[in-house]
């Protein structure tokens, strides 16, 4: 029973992840979850200087899910450099960083800066709603995606991950523009734009109006669009949004995902990751499985 998968030359133990800005950079989940037995870690997006996020309040539950406009609060590069990798060097396991930024040129200081240290994958965040400059206007023009992949392909050291948007029109159109730019892998989904209202108040619950959606109740959505991209591209896919079991990771990898993070399940139940792990491990036991690599994309 083999457990292992491979993204742009880097191996890993299996196929499940952290979706980034839901597990921090495992500090927070390392009195629950043992990181080792983990695929990677996925980092919460950073940026090259600080970011306060956006106003409070900024998380609602939903039927199934939730809405957050947290903004990608975090404390910048060098902070992370210096507390969140020094964490993580004491675990097995592979560093995926996720990056943000305003503009180009903040995406590439943090790509540089990250050159020289021992991160194994870069996710670039070009998908995020919940940021009003940059971010989610690169994830939406496929000619602005396939610029920024560039401009960062041509001075990462390390393989590059494009973190799309489900917010389009055509998903696979930003799937091939990113792997035209020369994309080692894409990760899909991130949050679906949404908003609740307060009928009390008569006003908006989140203090941005609008929220990312994720949780349950976007997985379909989710697994169809990861369907869609693997019959358009030939690059790997991570595919994620609302993964709460075994079972759910298993659909997106039937769909065409060669790895699955899991997001807004963390915050309900901080075990999920490694209970996945364990549920795709029974599942390749008990139906006689050799690798979880034949299940990739066998739903045709």
């Amino acid at each position: 029973m083999d457990t292992r998968v491979t993204i742009a030359g880097v191996e890993f133990k299996n196929p499940v992840m952290t979706a980034s800005g839901t597990f921090g950079s495992g500090m927070e989940y390392s009195d629950f979850v043992d990181l080792n037995r983990l695929g990677a870690v996925v980092t919460k997006g950073v940026a090259n200087v600080p970011w306060p996020g956006n106003p409070t309040p900024r998380v609602t539950e939903t039927p199934s899910g939730m809405l957050n406009a947290i903004g990608l609060q975090n404390p910048g590069i060098d902070v992370f450099i210096e507390r969140d990798l020094e964490f993580l060097r004491n675990y097995d396991v592979p560093v995926i960083v996720n990056v943000c930024g305003k503009s180009v040129e903040d995406y590439l200081t943090v790509v540089e800066r990250l050159a020289d240290t021992d991160v194994s994958m870069l996710e670039i965040n070009v998908s995020c709603p919940n940021v009003k400059e940059g971010a989610i206007a690169f994830g939406q023009n496929k000619d602005a995606l396939f610029d920024i992949t560039k401009r960062i392909k041509e001075i990462a050291k390390q393989p590059v991950i494009m973190k799309l948007s489900p917010n389009v029109t055509d998903i696979t159109e930003m799937a091939r523009a990113a792997e035209a730019a020369g994309a080692d892998a894409i990760s899909l989904i991130n949050t679906i734009t949404g908003m609740k209202i307060d009928i009390k108040r008569r006003s908006f619950v989140l203090a941005n109006k609008t929220g990312g959606l994720s949780g349950p109740a976007i997985r379909p959505v989710a697994v169809r669009m990861v369907y869609q991209c693997a019959n358009a591209v030939k690059i790997p896919i991570i595919g994620m949004g609302g993964i709460a079991s075994a079972e759910d990771a298993l659909e997106f990898i039937m769909a065409g995902a060669t790895a699955v993070s899991v997001g807004a399940y963390n915050f309900v139940n901080p075990y999920s990751t490694v209970e996945i792990v364990e549920g795709i491990e029974k599942y390749l036991s008990e139906t006689g499985t050799q690798s979880v690599r034949e299940l990739i994309g066998c739903v045709k």
